[in-house]
């Protein structure tokens, strides 16, 4: 009704928003009678977590973010294997008690750890994943937030949940997935600024302006370009 209009809804310029793939779907399909602000995957979160991490809040952000729908995703980037170990017990304990468990836990065996060796490589994954959650529980992870370039948001600190995001932190949670992150950031109030740019010419500066144009255009053989170039000449208008 919002892309093509009918009796009375009015036919809007841009449709943006979060939504599930079947609004996803319509979002694609409908691209072209207006705008969209981007196309979204499932939702995902990366975790990268160091010895100052809390295996328990981990587990439990997981989880949150694995009950979305079984197409949901989340990442732990860790350094040690123990502790990933404890991240995975920790959660099937939770599932057990998780009345979302038939949707979560399904999210959950699809979603993995990965174990590394140092801090530059964990952020290297990062930005190659460009996750629409980052969660970052590691020690002095304010020194490392500039070294991320691709996120759709990003949560510094053992207490800065993604579920604050969702609720109640203040941050437009109306995330990029699916990597189109490397590209683009959550909606915002870019989204509903469109870009127009004019141009004069005056006297002063036509005549190289208009040669330049001429020869560009002479080059790609778009001789009514050249034309309409050289015609504003003061030294060609005879061609008229």
């Amino acid at each position: 009704a919002m892309a093509y209009g009918t009796q009375t809804i009015k036919k809007v310029n841009k449709i943006t928003g979060p939504g599930n793939k079947f609004v996803t779907s319509a979002k694609k399909q409908v691209f072209g009678e207006c705008g969209i602000d981007f196309l979204a995957g499932p939702s995902e979160v990366l975790i990268i977590a160091d010895e100052t991490a809390n295996a328990d809040f981990v587990a439990a952000d997981m989880l949150a973010q694995c009950e979305h729908d079984k197409d949901a995703r989340a990442f732990l980037i860790c350094f040690n294997n123990d502790f990933a170990k404890q991240v995975n017990k920790k959660a099937l304990e939770f599932l057990e008690k998780l009345p979302t468990k038939s949707i979560a836990s399904t999210a959950f065996d699809n979603s993995y750890a990965i174990v590394v060796n140092s801090i530059d490589e964990a952020i290297n994954l990062s930005n190659k994943k460009a996750p629409e959650h980052l969660e970052l529980c590691i020690k002095n992870a304010k020194d490392t937030t500039d070294k991320f370039t691709n996120y759709g948001s990003m949560f510094i600190g053992n207490y800065s949940a993604e579920v604050f995001g969702d609720y109640v932190s203040g941050t437009n949670h109306t995330l990029p997935t699916n990597q189109v992150s490397k590209y683009s950031g959550g909606l915002s109030v870019f989204d509903y600024i469109k870009i127009q740019t004019y141009q004069i010419i005056n006297e002063q500066s036509l005549n190289q302006t208009a040669k330049n144009a001429s020869l560009l255009a002479e080059k790609e053989g778009l001789m009514a370009h050249k034309l309409a170039a050289d015609i504003r000449i003061p030294s060609m208008k005879n061609i008229r």
